[in-house]
């Protein structure tokens, strides 16, 4: 809390503030973050923490890959950032994302931690690398919860395009988990992964694809309803180069063409935005006193990023030859 100032102090800051801008702004932007949230807090806290931990398991992999192998070999990375994310705001706002638990199932509030806990030790299993098998096809039934949640939704208002995409994107999410456990796993089981995942991801970047180029001033990647701010120069341009990136790669993906390549550079493209798209969203989105905004601000990067991370283990998964 900063002391009152009474109104002779009051003039006497106006005076300095004039005198040294500088020492102003950064006043100004201490007090802004002075005002994060718990939830966004413990949300960045956990993302930060997981970045650490998978960027020293990948150490090795990422020495040893050449060009843009160095990439892939962040994919596990990339995908255990977000789950890290989205398990801290499970338990820092279990009430509220309890709501959102059908209400016919008992123990509403325990389901939302219950799921938290179970996001942060997929988290760990993905970016230590340790038993990515069970925890890659324990993350991949996350399909039932489309089913039992986003499915309903999304037919009661058919018209609307935003519920249909986060039924699209939480099946990407699910095949890129069973990407990851198909890259731990040997045999025809793992083979018939890679096919289910493959198509589910190729779906996912056709209908974002489409989605993008009609609506290209839309935030790129996972189309959903925030618009690209003002101040990032080539917005349209960015929106289109996007959605043909994501139609092109999705065709490839079906037709199991040049996947290996395709998701390669698709991934590539897709962590870029999150760097430099995303990342100033989300800096700007903390300085906001809203906890909402702050919230919506670390999710649609973690979205993103948790998208990249599943395009990026399709690359993984395909066999060089390909």
């Amino acid at each position: 809390m900063w002391p009152f100032l009474n109104q002779k102090g009051d003039s006497a800051l106006e005076k300095r503030r004039e005198l040294t801008p500088g020492i102003h702004m950064h006043t100004t932007i201490l007090v802004a973050f002075s005002e994060i949230s718990r939830s966004a807090v413990s949300m960045c806290t956990a993302g930060i923490l997981l970045f650490l931990v998978a960027l020293w398991a990948a150490k090795t992999d990422f020495a040893r890959a050449r060009g843009l192998d160095k990439i892939l070999a962040l994919s596990n990375l990339c995908f255990a950032i977000p789950l890290a994310v989205f398990g801290a705001e499970h338990l820092s706002g279990a009430k509220f994302i309890m709501l959102g638990v059908p209400s016919y199932m008992p123990g509403r509030l325990f389901w939302a931690y219950f799921v938290g806990f179970a996001l942060l030790a997929a988290s760990l299993s993905i970016a230590t690398k340790i038993q990515v098998r069970w925890s890659g096809l324990l993350f991949g039934m996350m399909v039932l919860f489309v089913a039992m949640l986003h499915i309903p939704r999304a037919l009661a208002s058919p018209s609307d395009r935003i519920p249909w995409t986060i039924v699209i994107r939480e099946m990407s999410f699910a095949g890129g988990a069973w990407l990851l456990a198909a890259n731990a796993m040997r045999g025809q089981g793992a083979s018939k992964l890679i096919t289910v995942g493959r198509v589910l991801i190729a779906v996912a970047a056709i209908f974002f694809g489409v989605e993008t180029l009609l609506h290209p001033a839309g935030c790129p990647g996972v189309p959903l309803e925030k618009l690209m701010p003002l101040w990032i120069p080539g917005r349209l341009l960015i929106g289109y180069l996007t959605g043909a990136f994501l139609l092109v790669a999705g065709a490839s993906f079906l037709l199991a063409g040049k996947t290996r390549m395709a998701a390669t550079y698709l991934g590539t493209w897709l962590v870029l935005l999150v760097l430099f798209i995303y990342g100033p969203i989300l800096f700007v989105s903390l300085a906001d006193p809203s906890t909402a905004v702050q919230v919506e601000g670390i999710n649609y990067f973690a979205d993103t990023l948790l998208f990249a991370g599943a395009i990026l283990a399709l690359a993984n998964a395909t066999p060089r030859r390909d």
